[in-house]
């Protein structure tokens, strides 16, 4: 944004303080005017022809803008990738505890990484991995889509799942079915 002298256009588009239009002025004339006012000449708007520039106090005027830029800031949440790790002969119980923690990170809005790290002879079967990625995965499909999936690298599977999933239909019990007509 161009200030007072650093605008280089000969004739300038004025807009007051109190947002009424000036006019087209030549651009001595509108420094002139802003300085009588005790403020400056800004460039609002460069693309237009002639430049629109308004006559406002510059200082206050960057203070303002980075004040609402802070705000916005402060209203959008950082998507964060959380990791839950694992190795294939998980119990469980162990099992449960991980699935309750991916809930949680995907109820914030966190994407869930979950990795599953082979030791020594168990790359010899990365299936165990693959069944248990698989399993959370599905267990995890009413609040989460896989985004990334299962891929081997090195002595690590991964996928990735982030949050918005299909939401399950609560099954129906034999008692709420309609019954069916017998001949």
């Amino acid at each position: 944004m161009k200030v007072n002298r650093e605008i280089r256009s000969p004739r300038v588009r004025v807009i007051s303080e109190s947002g009424e239009q000036i006019g087209v002025l030549a651009l001595y004339e509108a420094i002139a005017k802003a300085e009588e006012a005790g403020l400056d000449l800004v460039e609002i708007v460069p693309t237009s022809n002639p430049p629109v520039c308004k006559i406002i106090n510059y200082g206050k005027f960057r203070y303002d803008q980075t004040k609402r830029e802070k705000e916005s800031k402060k209203s959008q949440h950082q998507v964060k990738v959380k990791e839950i790790k694992l190795k294939p002969n998980i119990d469980d119980h162990d099992l449960q505890t991980k699935l309750r923690h991916a809930r949680d990170f995907l109820a914030k809005g966190n994407k869930v990484k979950i990795t599953c790290t082979f030791r020594g002879r168990e790359m010899m079967h990365p299936e165990f991995g693959e069944q248990i990625l698989r399993k959370m995965s599905e267990d995890l499909e009413d609040v989460a889509t896989v985004e990334a999936p299962a891929k081997l690298f090195g002595r690590a599977l991964t996928v990735v799942l982030a949050p918005g999933g299909k939401k399950k239909a609560a099954p129906v019990s034999p008692a709420l079915k309609p019954a069916e007509n017998h001949k």
